[in-house]
């Protein structure tokens, strides 16, 4: 069995999702977050569109070191400009899956600070983290915007809020 074919199909499927989230995201929201301890909507948005960045950054790369490339996912002000990003950062990983080869997913690839390791991992597993991570991170978002009473579309079928979801009553 080949992954590269089924994780381009799971980029474009979690890509859909994504992008129809974010489009709920209100520009005047960015500096919400619903307890202390919670990121910000900003915060949050910004990282769920830097995850297709990590696919690219698996296949091309042999780690991250947090020492030398700090880890910073603020920036993008408006949902204009996530959206735009997440568009770039799928085309990328797109491209990059499109152009590897199996081999070159069961290489290791490592996430550490300096001499710290947080994780040893094959490349095709990094790239698994990125899909799962983006789904969680999704979630989170989606109960971020239904705190703010904000219609959440759904991800791999109808959310509440759409009219063709039914509840199956309970006897």
């Amino acid at each position: 069995m080949q992954i590269i074919p089924m994780f381009l199909k799971e980029l474009e499927q979690e890509a859909q999702a994504t992008r129809k989230m974010l489009q709920r995201v209100p520009n005047d929201k960015f500096s919400w977050q619903p307890h202390p301890k919670s990121m910000t909507i900003s915060r949050l948005v910004n990282h769920i569109v830097e995850l297709p960045s990590w696919i690219s950054m698996a296949i091309t790369t042999s780690e991250l070191d947090f020492a030398v490339v700090p880890y910073n996912t603020d920036g993008l002000n408006t949902i204009e400009e996530v959206l735009e990003l997440l568009e770039e950062n799928v085309a990328d990983a797109r491209a990059k899956l499109e152009a590897t080869n199996e081999d070159v997913l069961a290489k290791n690839w490592t996430l550490r600070n300096g001499d710290q390791i947080y994780s040893i991992r094959t490349k095709a597993e990094v790239i698994r983290v990125s899909f799962n991570q983006t789904a969680h991170h999704r979630a989170q978002l989606g109960v971020f915007l239904r705190l703010l009473d904000i219609p959440i579309p759904g991800s791999y079928g109808p959310s509440a809020d759409e009219p063709q979801f039914k509840l199956i009553e309970q006897d």
